[in-house]
């Protein structure tokens, strides 16, 4: 391939690699913070699912998301491309550093093919989410780099040498410029990495998820009052002790009431487990009734909020798996049974249900702060701001 065609299947390549990414930067955008968006075109099943994949935490790098990534990558691409023609205009004079843009650009699209092989099993094995116009980047990639190879693998090697050496000779040549621009770049990732401030939905669930690692409520409370007694600030929550968000949010709550003086967490059962639930149209959290029956009976005994901690820790699903938990907050074993197998307590759930039914419960956990109704977990540091919003006071 001539030279002159050679440049011009890379613009061109260059120039849909560049399109691609920019519409990738819009679905990302609408996936993550545009609530009213419709479905992308390229989301047309679980697995074929351009918008999931952006919703996921892999779909960013060191904080930026990696359409971005890609945007600079091709505009790059671009630079090297036309750079021969710059470097005659007089004021761009320091352009001569790039003296074999053929070479870096080689290097660069085979740095960006193996990291599109990562991210491609990524996609494939971890989150199982295929995102077609991704995929397509991948191999504009591969065809940029054989491009300017001329499709030889000596060539890659010997342009990756050129790339290395022509770094090293540049970056002596303008090395108070190079180290400005080194710092500059390190600090930069180093801040968006870190803060995650460029991608609040990578952040937020971060901040989520780390509660889920938590393996025993380090909050949790004994009996059958969560915060003050008297407290203004009033959270009805609904929730299922087999929903693993519960579980989170079960322990954020825990953690509010220990940092607000004011306020007082009420719970309220709503299984989602059509044993006891018929309000349901899935049957989504099978044993979910049988827990909320060990919660209750627990409050007869004076620590429905240990026993709620437990039931969310241990998943008990047999009898006997609950009587060990009863045995271990010290319960009288009888009276628990007896408790447990009650009409009362059934009565007592079963009423918690047809409220919960009343308001139009859908999703676990759900709460109410001084009526306010918010469905989900927000993270940690979004509920105290939610809670002082609502008049909760720090200690």
């Amino acid at each position: 391939m001539k030279t002159d065609k050679k440049k011009i299947a890379i613009l061109i390549l260059a120039f849909i690699g560049l399109a691609l990414s920019i519409e990738l930067a819009f679905i990302y955008y609408s996936a993550n913070y545009d609530k009213y968006a419709l479905s992308s075109f390229c989301s047309i099943n679980d697995f074929i699912d351009c918008d999931g994949a952006a919703r996921t935490t892999t779909s960013q790098f060191l904080g930026i998301p990696l359409a971005y990534w890609g945007i600079f990558f091709y505009i790059l691409v671009l630079f090297l491309s036309v750079v021969d023609k710059l470097k005659n205009i007089k004021f761009l004079k320091f352009l001569e550093v790039f003296k074999e843009p053929r070479a870096y650009i080689t290097f660069l699209g085979t740095i960006a093919f193996i990291c599109s092989m990562i991210l491609a099993s990524i996609s494939l094995f971890k989150i199982n989410k295929l995102c077609i116009l991704c995929f397509i980047t991948y191999f504009i990639d591969l065809a940029i780099a054989l491009t300017a190879a001329g499709g030889m693998f000596k060539n890659i090697v010997a342009d990756f040498k050129t790339t290395f050496f022509d770094f090293i000779d540049g970056a002596r040549k303008y090395f108070k410029t190079f180290l400005v621009l080194l710092i500059a770049s390190v600090s930069f990732l180093a801040y968006s990495g870190i803060t995650l401030n460029f991608v609040p939905h990578v952040k937020k669930s971060k901040a989520i998820m780390k509660y889920r690692k938590i393996k025993y409520n380090p909050y949790r409370v004994k009996g059958n009052t969560l915060g003050a007694e008297n407290g203004t600030v009033v959270i009805e929550l609904y929730s299922d002790y087999v929903c693993p968000l519960c579980y989170i949010h079960n322990i954020m709550l825990h953690q509010a009431a220990k940092d607000f003086s004011n306020l007082k967490i009420i719970h309220h059962n709503y299984p989602f487990d059509r044993e006891c639930n018929p309000y349901i149209g899935v049957n989504m959290h099978p044993n979910a009734c049988f827990m909320s029956k060990g919660a209750l009976a627990a409050a007869k005994q004076g620590n429905y909020w240990e026993m709620s901690s437990l039931l969310y820790e241990n998943q008990p699903k047999k009898m006997d798996e609950m009587i060990k938990l009863a045995d271990q907050l010290g319960f009288d074993k009888n009276k628990f049974i007896q408790d447990f197998e009650s009409k009362e307590i059934s009565e007592e759930l079963d009423n918690e249900i047809k409220n919960g039914s009343k308001l139009e419960i859908d999703a676990t956990p759900t709460m109410y702060i001084n009526g306010d109704k918010i469905v989900g977990v927000k993270p940690y540091y979004e509920l105290k701001e939610i809670l002082i919003e609502h008049g909760a006071k720090t200690r």
